[in-house]
């Protein structure tokens, strides 16, 4: 209804007031501004399966129904179709609101599942996992009330600039490879189509609070250690169904603010430049030598071949590279990321210390010549 009359209250969770200016009109105007899929939590904590199954209704459902005949007096006529639901977040965690036991949450999920597909059975539901004794029985015991398992990590500040780097993608490998075991060995699963994995929080996390409640800063480094993990995603993509950075806007986020200014922070540009330039279909690579990580995709259409390098040393990297099976030219697109150190970052309202740069016809040979602290994508009109 109207925000003017929606009433704030003390966030039960977190630190301040919410301010309640934002609901689920406003959340979906700024999907479609950005063109983004909606991705909708109900809460399983304080929550239950009928104010789940009305969120449902409110969103997908007919305005004939009594929860679209509300939502189309508050504006919108047709439903918005959100496919993507998860029941709770981290409701493993003691911080959690309504945190349960695992033995008893699985009956909860199940009652959540089942009213909400009551009211749209083509909804794609993520149940909330977390590597160890909480994805397994959720796996044994909800394998059919899922589409998908949410799994999250943080990481914080590790002495080295290589240990800092690897941090990430160590993490999706050892998620991806988790799952893979369950796969094997939860007899619930035998015989039924692979549970993907919903890595839905990822990031570092760590250093004073900048930019309001959580609002850590990004350095150089942290970007490399994104790139590196968006790397280690290509690679295990069989996996994963989605992957979402948290977050977007001063908290953990990839952006930066003031009341006056606003600033992609290392890691924003890092994602800016995947999303619009690397490609969408894997292609293999081996051989690569620490400390280099390198990944490959095609785009669709697979006339653009996109390879892209980090290199998370001080020092410049010489990396032979061949191809088998296609022929490319002696020169690509090159988009780089690189700083004067690895404590590099931006800020606000001054000019932007890392940004990407983008050169056209730069040299793409038998050996690439990778610049310290770099993340470097090649765009290469392959054959």
């Amino acid at each position: 209804g109207d925000p003017d009359k929606r009433p704030p209250r003390k966030n039960p969770a977190w630190q301040g007031v919410e301010h309640n200016d934002v609901g689920v009109h406003e959340f979906m105007d700024i999907c479609r501004l950005i063109g983004t899929e909606p991705y909708i939590t109900v809460n399983s904590g304080q929550g239950n399966e009928t104010l789940a199954a009305d969120m449902v209704e409110y969103v997908n459902g007919a305005a004939s129904t009594q929860m679209g005949a509300l939502r189309a007096r508050n504006g919108r006529a047709e439903p918005w179709r959100v496919a993507w639901w998860s029941i709770g977040n981290e409701m493993y965690g003691g911080w959690q609101l309504g945190h349960m036991p695992v033995q008893d949450y699985v009956l909860k999920h199940n009652r959540f599942a089942a009213a909400m597909r009551a009211k749209d059975p083509a909804i794609k539901l993520v149940a909330i996992g977390a590597v160890g004794e909480w994805s397994q029985r959720m796996l044994a015991a909800c394998r059919d009330a899922m589409d998908a398992m949410s799994e999250h990590f943080y990481v914080g500040d590790r002495p080295g600039l290589l240990s800092h780097v690897n941090q990430v993608p160590a993490e999706v490998r050892r998620i991806a490879e988790a799952h893979r075991r369950y796969r094997l060995t939860i007899g619930a699963l035998a015989g039924k189509p692979p549970v993907p994995v919903a890595l839905d929080e990822w990031n570092y996390w760590y250093g004073p609070d900048l930019y309001g409640e959580i609002g850590v800063r990004y350095f150089l480094k942290d970007a490399l250690g994104i790139a590196a993990g968006l790397h280690e995603f290509v690679r295990q993509s069989d996996m994963f169904v989605m992957a979402n950075y948290a977050q977007t806007v001063n908290v953990i986020g990839a952006i930066k603010t003031t009341k006056t200014a606003a600033a992609f922070d290392t890691t924003g540009l890092v994602l800016k430049l995947y999303r619009a330039e690397f490609g969408t279909i894997p292609v293999k690579v081996t051989g690569a030598p620490a400390p280099l990580d390198v990944a490959a995709a095609w785009r669709e259409g697979r006339k653009i071949l996109t390879v892209a390098v980090v290199n998370p040393t001080k020092d410049v990297q010489d990396l032979p590279i061949s191809f088998k099976g296609i022929r490319i030219p002696a020169s690509a697109r090159l988009h780089l990321i690189t700083g004067p150190d690895p404590d590099a970052y931006n800020e606000p309202g001054k000019e932007p210390v890392i940004r990407i740069e983008t050169k056209d016809g730069a040299p793409f040979g038998p050996k690439l010549s990778l610049p310290p602290l770099s993340v470097s994508l090649y765009e290469l009109e392959a054959k």
